[in-house]
């Protein structure tokens, strides 16, 4: 068998399920769709189909003091069972098993009503809420009770208390945010006492035969967490209260270091799980960066948990299990933890999907529905085989970038002949470039699926080949689709040609050697990619992840657990170069990268002693350096080399000659809007458009 551990199955005693991964929990944005339910259950179908031993839905409340949002996800009443009812009923008939998160929000809650064990305002909410009083707590208990009660009613296979992440739980076992001098505040005992309390109760209203999953952080990264002690304690105390299996929670919302973006090492908190599990009895999960079955397969084989939680994988591939089973894991669209799709969006209030996957969360929508893919094959769009021997069109799709990558092995999928061509010798387009900067190396993961996918649906590439408008028409080609990309915006600077100036290009791709010293004109997300990438303090080979270890020192997380919440003294960069990441606009420096993300990237360079200027006015380059003028002060950069880093422009010179030809041509990705690296857009794009040609 392939991947024996992961597919080994897990007995619970009154219920089996058939392999160790759950799809962790995931607010997607379609638990508030009122009117279009179907959505979440197109959803979760999709995934039940894909093979997952145990799902976990989005954050469910058990009141409306608990709405993470006014008017949020909640199950409060019987008249909200039947939704939920139609949703396991569907999970159910392909073959899954779904539990129901009731989470809580606390003092995270983004509203008026917002409540806490203490009157301690959130750094991420502009709401302080109020404290709770003795009887709204054990009403609260009842609530939870309540709510898991409907969630069985309903259909689920179990439910998930959420206890981690700062959430409401999380604040009554923590000191930081539990000031309470009652029963409920004060010692440990006192602290643990409401989750007990709502593990107890939780059982005794579901009965035995019910999975309950307790999320418990085991390393809350924030200060005044809880210590090791009392996480062992919170632990056997839900054990004995009745929780099935523990889930595994890392950092609060509010801690500041990074712990499921790309930076992260892969299974970077496996070790805290394995810790744990020997001092309980019952399944632990483990989670955090796991994206590959054999990065799981591997966890589990070495004894770090019992079961692994995967939940980005399963919106970049619903099909992963499915895949990994076959042993076709080189076929599985790997999750490259970038949050600009899925965490962006939600935080932007817009329902979540995925930069690799455009079809999650879409599943109800033709264009996703109709390439859907068949569980056998794996492959998207075999439902609609019948359909394509009738299409006969000769299509042509100009550049190898994720846009054209994306319309390409979809149009072929769908049964058109598909000639891809690109210049260079290698797909991937400005991937190559992304795919170096350190924190990035997931980027391997998405150009070996589209080259995999290039193989499998038969598109026919033409690299080292630069297509004429002349030959296109000469190869009586029907449509052509334009995803040639950008090349650099050069700004109007006097001494723009100086040898030290270089354009991003001849840093990433070009590779050629960097001074000591660099000015880096343009603060966008190419601009901070080539600062993260000049500022590395651990060079390592390509595609290399960063060490757990080195990740550790570097963040200050304390694998020993000698102070409260793991944290420890970060360790002090050591650098390569004294770097400037300059920008023209008063906006603050980086202020448009992703939300999730951008913080991480400012605080890393800020570590790293990258100076990060606004409001600067480039005079010119000479011998000395950069001449600037900053708030309207004069000076002048001594930099050895000056990196352009000033936008982009889009590249599709041959628009023009194939109209006058005739042909019928599109633009995708860069060559239809410049971008810095737009993938999310780029790939979406690409997808679309198959869709559209293939009628």
């Amino acid at each position: 068998m392939n991947y024996p551990h992961l597919f080994a199955p897990l007995d619970l005693g009154f219920t089996t399920l058939k392999n160790r991964v759950l799809m962790g929990s995931m607010h997607t944005g379609l638990e508030e769709e009122k009117d279009n339910f179907e959505k979440l259950v197109a959803y979760f179908a999709a995934r039940a189909r894909g093979g997952v031993g145990l799902m976990v839905t989005g954050g469910i409340s058990p009141n409306r003091q608990g709405w993470l949002v006014p008017f949020g996800a909640k199950l409060t009443s019987r008249s909200e069972i039947s939704r939920h009812s139609h949703l396991t009923k569907s999970v159910h008939d392909e073959g899954g098993k779904i539990a129901m998160q009731i989470l809580h929000a606390g003092r995270y809650s983004v509203h008026p009503l917002a409540v806490a064990p203490s009157a301690i305002k959130a750094p991420i909410s502009p709401f302080k809420p109020w404290e709770m009083s003795r009887r709204l707590i054990r009403a609260t208990i009842s609530d939870f009770a309540n709510c898991a009660a409907r969630a069985r009613e309903s259909g689920y296979d179990g439910i998930e208390i959420m206890g981690s992440e700062g959430y409401l739980i999380n604040q009554f076992v923590a000191p930081r945010t539990n000031h309470r001098k009652d029963e409920w505040g004060g010692s440990a005992e006192n602290r643990f006492r409401f989750p007990e309390e709502i593990m107890r109760t939780v059982r005794q209203k579901t009965g035995k035969d019910f999975i309950i999953i307790f999320r418990v952080s085991l390393l809350d990264l924030v200060d005044d967490g809880s210590n090791w002690d009392e996480i062992v304690l919170l632990a056997k105390k839900m054990e004995a209260a009745g929780a099935t299996i523990l889930n595994t929670g890392i950092g609060w919302h509010e801690a500041r270091i990074p712990t499921i973006a790309t930076v992260v090492p892969r299974g970077a908190y496996t070790w805290i799980t394995e810790k744990l599990r020997a001092e309980i009895s019952i399944p632990i999960i483990t989670t955090n960066r796991i994206n590959t079955p054999e990065k799981a397969e591997e966890i589990l084989k070495n004894g770090h948990a019992d079961m692994v939680s995967m939940a980005r994988p399963f919106l970049a591939d619903p099909d992963f299990m499915i895949k990994a089973a076959a042993g076709r894991g080189d076929e599985i669209n790997t999750c490259i933890a970038c949050n600009q799709a899925c965490l962006d969006h939600i935080f932007s209030k817009k329902n979540a999907s995925c930069l690799v996957n455009p079809r999650a969360c879409r599943e109800t929508e033709n264009w996703a529905k109709s390439g859907m893919r068949d569980e056998e094959s794996g492959m998207r769009g075999q439902n609609l085989t019948q359909n394509f021997s009738k299409n006969k069109k000769k299509v042509a799709v100009i550049g190898a970038g994720p846009a054209g990558l994306a319309c390409a092995t979809e149009l072929a999928g769908r049964g058109i002949e598909t000639h891809l061509f690109d210049a260079a010798n290698e797909t991937g387009g400005q991937f190559n470039m992304a795919k170096r900067i350190p924190g990035k190396e997931e980027f391997y993961e998405t150009l070996r699926f589209f080259n995999k996918m290039i193989e499998k649906t038969g598109v026919h590439l033409h690299l080292n080949t630069r297509a004429t408008a002349d030959f296109l028409a000469a190869e009586k080609f029907d449509e052509v689709v334009l995803s040639t990309g950008v090349l650099p915006r050069i700004p109007k600077i006097e001494g723009i040609g100086h040898p030290k100036v270089l354009i991003y290009t001849d840093v990433l791709a070009k590779q050629k050697m960097v001074g000591k010293s660099v000015a880096i004109v343009g603060a966008g997300g190419i601009g901070f990619d080539v600062a993260m990438f000049l500022s590395e303090p651990h060079p390592r080979k390509p595609g290399e992840f960063l060490s757990i270890e080195n990740y550790q020192n570097e963040w200050g997380i304390d694998p020993n657990f000698e102070n409260r919440g793991g944290l420890k003294k970060a360790e002090k960069p050591d650098v390569p170069r004294k770097i400037w990441l300059l920008q023209r606009s008063k906006n603050k420096v980086g202020e448009r990268l992703g939300k999730t993300t951008g913080w991480a990237h400012r605080m890393t360079l800020k570590k790293r002693g990258v100076e990060m200027w606004n409001e600067v006015e480039y005079m010119k380059i000479d011998d000395t350096g950069l001449h600037i003028s900053i708030k309207n002060q004069a000076q002048i950069i001594e930099a050895e080399h000056v990196v352009i880093c000033a936008g982009q422009e889009s590249q599709r010179e041959i628009l023009q000659p194939l109209a006058d030809l005739g042909i019928k041509t599109h633009l995708i990705g860069g060559a239809k809007a410049a971008g810095e690296l737009d993938a999310k857009r780029a790939i979406e794009e690409g997808t679309k458009l198959a869709f559209e040609i293939a009628g």
